[in-house]
């Protein structure tokens, strides 16, 4: 069914593109005072988001003419920020990965993102923000942006300040909730996150946060344990966020930077009473080498390493 829509409304979508788009800087020469065109970000983003992905998945996702898209990729690569490998299911295809650079060029245009959003929420009282975010929400609704079933409706960046002290926060009340784990847990985590952030290299060591409506929904850590052997730490996903895969998604994110930075072996520590972290553990392919009972966090537990052989 088709009707006039009033001029009037017509008027108020463009002027409030018009007010938008001059507002989050998109008609800069570059976006976020990077090199790329803002379709090169979009293409950038997703690739990010997506890794590893293909060519036919992003264009499918941003409906970009194949051509086109081709060429964005070719300076990618020449500009080196993507690499891309044949696929190990079908030699015909590649798979799409950002290469160190190109992480690192994400990171800054996401964490520039960050800070310019944030300035003009900072301008809006508490209530005005609640206001603002809400009629966004409803306009990315009504508009039909909405995930599409079986989509990812999360999103994966690289940690920011703050984000230590929340998964510190949250390991400690959850655990504590639902194993009964003491404050000592909570101080293992302290120590892991305060060690990560003292010691980071970003050379060989990540972290995501994963991001679901605005809020925090999961984390992991990939550490440097020696220069062939990296630690997998701190995986959590939010109670409310379970169900969705953020959890097996944040361990193949792992494994994949493992892979591409050159460890050839990724080690865990976990507790068995942890059953559903080792199921996402179990189908990622690490394999349990030892076990031994210990007393810890207020609790009899029995502690279980795990590790898995990486292909260089």
């Amino acid at each position: 069914m088709s009707y006039a829509v009033p001029s009037e409304r017509i008027d108020t979508v463009r002027r409030f593109n018009r007010f938008f788009t001059r507002n989050i800087g998109i008609l800069h020469r570059g976006l976020l005072g990077s090199p790329l065109s803002l379709t090169e970000g979009r293409v950038f983003y997703e690739i990010a988001q997506r890794e590893p992905t293909t060519a036919a998945a992003v264009g499918a996702e941003l409906d970009l003419d194949a051509g086109y898209l081709s060429r964005i990729l070719g300076a990618f690569e020449k500009r080196g920020l993507l690499e891309k490998r044949p696929s190990a299911q079908d030699g015909r295809k590649f798979i799409l990965v950002l290469t160190d650079r190109g992480r690192e060029m994400f990171a800054t245009i996401n964490s520039r993102s960050h800070d310019e959003i944030a300035a003009m929420l900072e301008r809006l009282s508490e209530k005005d923000q609640t206001r603002l975010v809400s009629a966004l929400e409803t306009a990315e609704t009504l508009l039909g942006g909405a995930p599409n079933p079986g989509e990812p409706n999360y999103v994966l960046r690289p940690h920011e300040p703050g984000d230590m002290g929340w998964i510190i926060h949250r390991h400690g009340v959850l655990y504590a909730a639902e194993y009964g784990f003491d404050t000592g847990f909570e101080a293992l985590v302290a120590r892991i996150a305060t060690a990560f952030i003292e010691n980071f290299d970003a050379r060989r060591e990540r972290c995501w946060i994963a991001e679901r409506d605005g809020e925090i929904a999961g984390s992991v850590l990939l550490v440097k344990d020696s220069e062939e052997v990296a630690k997998l730490r701190l995986l959590y996903v939010e109670p409310k966020a379970r169900g969705l895969g953020i959890g097996r998604r944040l361990v193949r994110e792992c494994l994949g930077s493992a892979r591409r930075i050159g460890y050839r072996k990724i080690t865990l520590w976990t507790n068995d009473v942890l059953v559903s972290a080792r199921r996402i553990y179990e189908a990622a392919g690490f394999r349990l080498v030892r076990e031994e009972p210990h007393h810890s966090f207020g609790r009899d537990l029995v502690g279980q390493y795990w590790e898995l052989q990486l292909t260089r």
